[in-house]
């Protein structure tokens, strides 16, 4: 496949080489800064970042559905893990949380004293899907240990923030903040064909040189055409996945149905006769040998 095989103008930042070529460069860097420093507003602001090997946190692609694309730690030595990660597994949440110990763990000094003082550590997952079903406009989620009963913050150098990207549908017109813009412009880049007027900030200027396809050399191109191909791939599979539950869903769901239905009729059946027998002057007791509705049912009838 050439170049001539790809219809986008931009980059699916959601496929690995994508999401790499943005924010896990030195070259692009100041996009990831951009970034962290508009989904951290309270915080002091990042004026550079140190870019870290992730080969101990696990990130072979064999052994992965989610990557932790980047690892990266500030001028104050607070570390950052950030991921894109494409679908849902079972124990994401158990797994963001494994990966957030290594580096808790490799703060600590060895060979001499060390008081256990650690950095701050912020994990960050894009997430192309929903976790939380129960508010389809909450999509930030700002994790913290929390003392339950003083509801106060316990420990604030652990930060755990997930976006839900679907849920995330504001118009380019209504983008006010930073942080309105990098979640638009990270949910909607691969299907833009020119950039948007909202976004005039110099950083998306060079974001949308970096993302821009026809700018590829052809070792990029042949890479980002691969990447694509695997992301591609792995979303049909999972729609094929989602349609075949649906599928066995309804089916199951009409299996149960039909038995529920068979149930609730039999004990209309049972109440009819029941009411029939007490009209004929029968005992309770009689009754329910005969209907095996409790004396309860036989009362409120």
């Amino acid at each position: 496949m050439g170049s001539e095989g790809l219809q986008e103008r931009y980059i699916n930042p959601y496929t690995d080489f994508g999401f790499k070529k943005l924010f896990g460069t030195e070259l692009n860097k100041e996009l990831l800064i951009s970034f962290l420093n508009a989904l951290l507003p309270d915080q002091q602001p990042i004026k550079d970042i140190t870019y870290l090997n992730t080969e101990h946190l696990g990130t072979r692609e064999m052994d992965r559905r989610a990557v932790f694309d980047v690892y990266c730690e500030n001028t104050q030595g607070e570390k950052f893990l950030v991921e894109m990660q494409r679908g849902e597994q079972q124990f994401f949440k158990d797994r963001s949380l494994y990966y957030t110990t290594f580096p808790i763990r490799e703060q600590a000094i060895r060979g001499k004293e060390w008081s256990y003082e650690l950095k701050a550590v912020y994990t960050i997952g894009i997430l192309n899907f929903t976790f939380d079903h129960a508010d389809d406009t909450y999509y930030h989620h700002e994790v913290k240990l929390v003392d339950m009963g003083t509801r106060e913050v316990f420990y604030d150098k652990l930060t755990l923030i997930y976006l839900e990207m679907p849920k995330f549908n504001k118009s380019e017109n209504e983008l006010e903040t930073m942080f309105d813009k990098w979640m638009f412009v990270l949910r909607n880049l691969g299907s833009l064909m020119q950039r948007p007027a909202a976004l005039q900030e110099r950083v998306f200027t060079r974001l949308f040189e970096a993302a821009e396809i026809g700018r590829f050399s052809q070792k990029e191109l042949v890479a980002y055409e691969d990447s694509l191909k695997v992301y591609r791939d792995w979303y049909s599979t999972l729609q094929t996945a989602l349609q075949k539950g649906e599928r066995q869903g309804m089916e199951k769901g009409l299996a149960e149905g039909r038995k529920k239905g068979l149930a609730e009729g039999r004990k209309e059946m049972q109440q009819a006769i029941a009411r029939q027998m007490k009209a004929d002057g029968l005992s309770a007791e009689a009754i329910a040998n005969y209907t095996h509705l409790t004396p309860e049912d036989i009362q409120a009838l």
